[in-house]
């Protein structure tokens, strides 16, 4: 895993949610430019039953990648989880973000679908597959936020699922495709 910039550094030593773990361990993965894939996010569409619909990285993959790290952690994606707006039926409405929560939003032409890692008084700091064309972490408006999930537990809560205070930093992401 590539280090994590100076402001999210602290997320490598967060002990869960898994989600948010599992997520982590695929910081930095990129979508190969042109005609050729990555042969790694194809693995992911194998990993979770999606190969015969998910063919090649030029096709929009944040819901792929959300589909990756939940089943990794144990959850059960939502049906047709490449399509973005869908994750707003994935696990419980939460009414504040927190922690490892799934934040899906609006976008011209779709949705994006990505973890929450924090916030500041605008916008959200989402950790997402399909940002820049890579697993990052990118600014998004909150007013684009059209749900807010929780993974359902199966016992416990982790106690560290909380808000996170972050300063605001670096361009707003306008269009994560």
């Amino acid at each position: 895993m590539p280090k994590l910039p100076a402001p999210y550094a602290w997320l490598a030593k967060e002990p869960g949610p898994r989600v948010l773990v599992e997520a982590l361990a695929l910081f930095g993965t990129k979508e190969t430019p042109g005609a050729a894939s990555n042969p790694t996010i194809l693995a992911w569409a194998k990993e979770t039953g999606l190969a015969r619909d998910y063919t090649n990285d030029g096709i929009a993959w944040c819901g792929l990648f959300v589909a990756t790290v939940v089943k990794r952690a144990g959850f059960e994606p939502v049906a047709k989880p490449l399509w973005a707006r869908n994750w707003a039926s994935f696990g419980t409405k939460a009414d504040k973000a927190s922690l490892g929560d799934v934040l899906v939003f609006s976008r011209d032409g779709g949705g994006h679908v990505g973890l929450y890692v924090g916030e500041d008084a605008s916008a959200y700091h989402v950790l997402g597959g399909n940002q820049s064309d890579q697993v990052c972490v990118s600014r998004i408006a909150k007013s684009r936020c059209l749900a807010v999930r929780r993974c359902p537990w199966k016992l416990a809560q982790p106690g560290n699922v909380r808000p996170v205070r972050l300063a605001a930093g670096g361009a707003l992401s306008v269009n994560e495709a």
